[in-house]
């Protein structure tokens, strides 16, 4: 595996996500940020926190396998999620615990939470890109 996760001796240990990651592959794969929508384009969860973060998620495993990869390969993701406040966490957990049981993995990753006032279309609550290193 081409990414290896650390918390640091000197930083907190969070139990959601890691400190850093260390790369080691040697092919780089840039995801634009993947939003609720199914491969026909059509919504998902509209409206639904943890619907959309699932097939997100999802949709990040789907581009990754796409060249060879998975969510395993995953070195840093942001997350961007409209009008955030702390009460939406336990919704943002769902999403990705509900993701993380269909693909088989554990998505502890380094993570960016950043809160949004708007994405590209009325109907989004939550976009997410992530970075991946191959072997």
């Amino acid at each position: 595996m081409a990414v290896q996760l650390i918390n640091p001796d000197g930083l907190p240990k969070p139990d959601v996500y890691r400190q850093l990651s260390v790369a080691t592959g040697s092919k780089l794969v840039f995801l634009a940020g993947q939003v609720a929508r199914d491969a026909d384009g059509n919504r998902v969860g509209e409206g639904d926190l943890a619907a959309q973060v699932e097939q997100a998620y999802l949709n990040i495993a789907t581009a990754l396998a796409a060249v060879g990869g998975s969510f395993d390969d995953v070195a840093k993701l942001t997350v961007y999620v409209v009008d955030w406040s702390p009460e939406k966490m336990p919704l943002l957990g769902e999403g990705v615990g509900r993701a993380a049981a269909k693909l088989g993995v554990d998505p502890v990753k380094p993570i960016t939470l950043l809160g949004v006032a708007a994405l590209a279309e009325p109907d989004l609550l939550v976009e997410i890109e992530a970075t991946a290193v191959l072997d």
